[in-house]
């Protein structure tokens, strides 16, 4: 279907990709992950043709049909949403300008008329008379309403587009499928809808994403970008990483028998296939999982940080009590009526259909902003640790290297003090000089996690933590966070964080909120629950 031969690319002395050959087989769903910066959506490019790798080719079985999620949310401006989406078949969109064109001469010919015949009859093949209503479908599924499939694509809102460029790649049904980062800006229903979809979807897909739920739904194998080379495994995202992960284990075990290791791989191998037959994907992979060879699972290469929230002092019984909190922006209203009191052991997600909403608890709770009403009380044991959702204000005075910025924060000023969070965090050796004006995204997260670590709160807030982040940053945070004996207060869209870290569940809408102490999964589920959330944004 889609193949690469001995693909290289080289940014000066720096190597991507060296000699990379790959088959991506009809059916498959292949999940693309790598480290931040080892050319995931690059090898997009290059399979889509955006980019002309130094060496090597990519080949396209002849009459297969490739269609790519655009990212560029301004290009359609001045087309209306339904064209967007038919502009996605890009033969069918040509064939009906061709024949419009044909129809609207005024010295329409002999010729013109053959020619019209003939165009009608391709359109006919490719299902043309279908085109619109299977247009309009997938925009209604995807959550953008039949009175919005006539407005220009400059009226709809960034979270709306996303939806369209979505429905775009979807249509007609390609041959293969290129999706980079699809799940961003969609709320939970569209990503099912999504996930939904896939499932169902016979040709090939390739996927990076670091939503680990989106991938180990999808998934039937993962493709891994590690030190310029690219391997293809069996298998969804967690069943890569737990493998990878015990690969490893096996490896520093010197002692252990050759036989030994062989028995606990293929128990492990057993083990996930059982459980892969309770999954949506459940015979393909099971099948896939079954023929797997033990040496087939071999140990990742990839630099894990060390992550761990250690608090200073165990919290008393007063937590935080919330009362009456109130605010709104610009005549939004976005809490209203909100009260609450943390537990012992509680670990609460509060969920938002309005991120903004969500945010704004966090900084009431940080003394950021001040609420319209309300009352905060915090317990005299209790010291809290915030990680926002924007952080450029930590960034913004004189720069520092990372060693002085960290040292701001902390009590203690010795260098190999504060080195050894950074080191945590993999900033390690001439890194630590680096200035924090210079940071990428996920540095400063990286950071910033650094800082949380630093200050061994028995509280953490975290507002959005995995944006930014790389998938090994994310499980690593995801699996601290499940083991820390605090309190945490978080928002996040990774489905998989918020199920594993969660035990209560608050939903906050312009009408009011709801407070569930139950897992996340439980949650969503509930038919009860659902009816009552349809309230709070009516």
């Amino acid at each position: 279907m889609l193949s690469t031969q001995n693909i290289s690319l080289q940014y000066g002395k720096r190597v991507l990709f060296d000699e990379v050959t790959l088959k991506f087989s009809e059916g498959n769903c292949y999940g693309i992950i790598g480290a931040n910066g080892a050319g995931k959506s690059t090898f997009l490019k290059i399979l889509a043709g955006d980019i002309e790798a130094n060496k090597g080719s990519v080949h396209l079985e002849s009459g297969k049909r490739m269609a790519v999620l655009k990212q560029d949310h301004h290009e359609f401006d001045e087309v209306t949403v339904l064209n967007t989406v038919l502009m996605g078949h890009q033969k069918l969109w040509g064939i009906m300008q061709e024949k419009d064109a044909i129809y609207m001469k005024e010295d329409f010919s002999e010729a013109d008329g053959i020619k019209a015949s003939e165009l009608e009859a391709e359109f006919a093949e490719m299902d043309g008379w279908n085109a619109e209503s299977s247009a309009a479908n997938l925009l209604s599924g995807i959550g953008i309403s039949e009175s919005d499939h006539y407005k220009l694509m400059k009226e709809m809102d960034g979270n709306q587009k996303v939806r369209v460029l979505l429905a775009q790649a979807l249509f007609g049904n390609p041959d293969v499928l290129i999706l980079d980062e699809p799940t961003n800006d969609l709320d939970l229903h569209t990503i099912t809808w999504l996930e939904d979809f896939l499932l169902d979807f016979k040709n090939t897909v390739l996927i990076v994403s670091h939503d680990r739920h989106f991938l180990d739904t999808v998934c039937t194998h993962i493709v891994d970008i590690d030190f310029s080379k690219i391997n293809i495994y069996s298998g969804n995202y967690t069943f890569w990483y737990e493998s990878s992960q015990l690969a490893l284990r096996q490896k520093l075990n010197a002692n252990k028998k050759a036989e030994d290791k062989i028995k606990e791989l293929q128990a492990f191998i057993q083990r996930f296939s059982a459980n892969a037959s309770k999954s949506r994907q459940a015979t393909a992979r099971k099948k896939m999982l079954e023929k797997i060879n033990v040496e087939d699972i071999k140990p990742s290469s990839r630099k894990y940080p060390g992550i761990i929230f250690k608090p200073e002092r165990e919290a008393g019984k007063e937590i935080l009590n919330v009362r009456g909190l109130n605010y709104a922006i610009h005549g939004e209203t976005l809490i209203k009526d909100l009260s609450f009191s943390v537990n012992r052991d509680d670990k609460i997600t509060f969920i938002s259909k309005n991120s903004l909403a969500t945010t704004a608890l966090y900084q009431i709770l940080s003394g950021e902003i001040t609420p319209d009403s309300g009352d905060i009380e915090w317990g005299q044991t209790i010291t809290f640790s915030y990680l926002p959702n924007q952080n450029e204000s930590y960034f913004a005075n004189e720069p520092l290297n990372l060693i002085d910025w960290l040292r701001q924060y902390s009590s203690e000023k010795d260098e190999s003090y504060i080195r050894g969070f950074l080191g945590k965090m993999l900033f390690s050796g001439e890194e630590t000089f680096k200035m924090s004006n210079v940071l990428s995204g996920g540095e400063k997260v990286r950071c910033m996690i650094s800082r949380m670590m630093l200050k061994e709160a028995n509280l953490l807030m975290l507002d959005e933590p995995t944006n930014h982040l790389d998938l090994e940053t994310i499980t690593t945070l995801n699996n601290s966070l499940t083991n820390f004996p605090g309190n945490i207060l978080f928002t996040s869209r990774d489905h998989t964080f918020t199920q594993t870290v969660a035990n209560r569940v608050i939903e906050i809408g312009p009408n009011g909120f709801l407070d569930k102490l139950k897992p996340f999964d439980e949650y969503i589920s509930d038919k009860e629950i659902e009816k009552q959330r349809l309230v709070l944004y009516l």
